[in-house]
């Protein structure tokens, strides 16, 4: 990978790892809505996705060990490299630890977001309730 990449990577690190807290803070001022249906199944898909992490962790960690190889020079620069790659802060295990701490932040800003909306709906409907429609 170039060095102008590594750094474009890492200039974007910020941005995506402060992405759940900046949802959860859009759904806590009431700028992020969602349906309940659709929350029910954003939300399934992350439960889903943080219960593979979970159920596989033991052996995603084997990711930031050397694997067996032999002695020559050549494996052991292999195997340290694949090591850093799978670790660095743009690694494999790296974002899959960030995903698996940010995950509950995007499902709570979603139960944020499914409870805004209903608010509004109901909102809009006692409105609509209240207007009183001219009779001939």
């Amino acid at each position: 990978m170039s060095e102008e990449a590594t750094g474009e990577t890492a200039a974007l690190r910020p941005v995506l790892r402060d992405s759940a807290v900046r949802l959860k803070q859009l759904a806590v001022d009431g700028g992020f809505r969602v349906d309940e249906h659709t929350g029910d199944r954003m939300i399934r898909a992350l439960e889903d996705t943080l219960d593979s992490l979970e159920t596989r962790w033991d052996s995603l960690q084997k990711l930031g060990t050397s694997p067996p190889m032999s002695s020559t020079a050549t494996a052991n620069w292999v195997s340290g490299h694949m090591v850093n790659t799978a670790t660095d802060g743009s690694g494999l295990l790296t974002r899959l630890l960030e995903a698996r701490s940010e995950i509950p932040t995007y499902i709570e800003a979603i139960r944020l977001a499914k409870r805004n909306y209903r608010e509004s709906d109901d909102k809009v409907e006692t409105d609509l309730r209240a207007v009183q429609v001219p009779t001939d």
